[in-house]
């Protein structure tokens, strides 16, 4: 595929940033993790509890810095499924562009709860965007995690 790619994501504990990396390493697009200005703490339970609370009353954190994806073609993005739904920092990320015309390629890591509804969410928030299908993955995947990407790649015709 002959388009600019665009690998972003967020990430908490590594999950989503390993598979951000492998994605980028068999694209060779562009990446770019999205950071919160202020940080999450470093506790996972105490993580959990501020996360919820930031989706229950629909708190969008602000970002260290935002990406100009108006040269981008394709972006994939990533997030872990937090609370049935995507991190908190990736909904600001898809509200602070301009997604008309992009095409999308969500990937998902989860600690056992599953894709749920993100990818339709993305849709949603990325307007007049293709959102493609995306990928889950348990944690960081299994041995066969680079076969599963390549074989999601090659569905997307990437």
């Amino acid at each position: 595929m002959n388009k600019k790619t665009l690998i972003t994501y967020f990430s908490w504990g590594g999950n989503t940033k390993y598979i951000a990396q492998k994605i980028q390493r068999k694209t060779d697009g562009d990446i770019f993790e999205i950071k919160t200005k202020a940080s999450y703490p470093a506790n996972y339970n105490e993580t959990v509890n501020f996360a919820k609370k930031e989706i229950q009353e629909n708190i969008l954190p602000e970002l260290k810095e935002n990406k100009d994806i108006s040269t981008y073609d394709i972006i994939f993005i990533g997030t872990p499924a937090w609370w049935y739904t995507m991190a908190p920092a990736v909904h600001t990320f898809l509200n602070s562009g301009d997604f008309s015309g992009k095409t999308i390629a969500p990937f998902i890591t989860h600690g056992r709860g599953g894709e749920y509804s993100i990818a339709k969410e993305m849709e949603q928030y990325a307007k007049d965007s293709i959102v493609l299908k995306s990928i889950s993955i348990y944690n960081k995947g299994n041995l066969n995690i680079d076969k599963e990407i390549d074989t999601w790649l090659k569905e997307l015709k990437y």
